[in-house]
């Protein structure tokens, strides 16, 4: 049975973090909340982890992952960043966005888009992921929380313990986050292009 901790939203308890962040040193997949919605996530180089969390949501080897980054010099190691992509991300992050960007060597080739060889990155506005991410020090692998066949993302931690205590290893109590997924934005050949409306304004992004 996975483990259960409620951590503060807005003052995430320290200790809890570092029990956290070794779940998932360790190989553990966690679910965790976000500032759009729940998350699954893992350590960007564990591959059974990876696997679990395909089996979870039900995906096959072409499911894109998001790399959950501290800021945008670590998004820079893990994706090439142009003068575009760099303004962009850098105005309005932290927040609920995934960007596509091609993919650095850094990133293990199987989480990358086979086709494109991207990635797709985001900075959240969440201090419960941030203190992990401060802690872990790199990205955290995620997928949005979404069973297969369902229509909108989990969003009780209990119903979570219930459906899946026994196929992840940690179940962070945030509180509540909405259902709403982040907004993803490619910004490949240098023009921004909005490929699915979410949580984030997409007032100032050019489509």
């Amino acid at each position: 049975m996975s483990q259960f901790f409620q951590i503060h939203p807005e003052n995430p308890q320290q200790r809890l973090i570092a029990q956290a962040v070794a779940i998932i040193r360790s190989g553990g997949v966690v679910i965790y909340p976000t500032d759009s919605c729940y998350a699954l996530g893992c350590h960007l180089g564990d591959k059974g982890a990876v696997d679990r969390i395909r089996r979870i949501r039900g995906v096959n080897s072409q499911h894109d992952f998001t790399l959950v980054c501290r800021d945008l010099a670590e998004v820079g190691v893990y994706a090439r960043l142009d003068n575009v992509a760099f303004r962009m991300i850098k105005n309005i992050t932290p927040g609920p966005y995934t960007f596509i960007l091609p993919a650095t060597g850094e990133v293990p080739r199987r989480l990358l888009n086979p086709k494109r060889k991207t990635i797709g990155v985001r900075i959240p506005d969440n201090a419960i992921v941030r203190s992990l991410l401060d802690s872990l020090g790199e990205p955290i692998m995620s997928t949005t929380l979404s069973l297969p066949g369902e229509e909108f993302p989990m969003s009780d931690p209990y119903d979570m313990r219930d459906t899946l205590g026994n196929q992840v290893d940690l179940i962070i109590d945030g509180g509540n986050c909405g259902l709403e997924a982040t907004t993803v934005v490619s910004l490949l050949d240098g023009v921004p292009e909005v490929l699915r409306q979410g949580k984030g304004d997409v007032s100032g992004i050019i489509t």
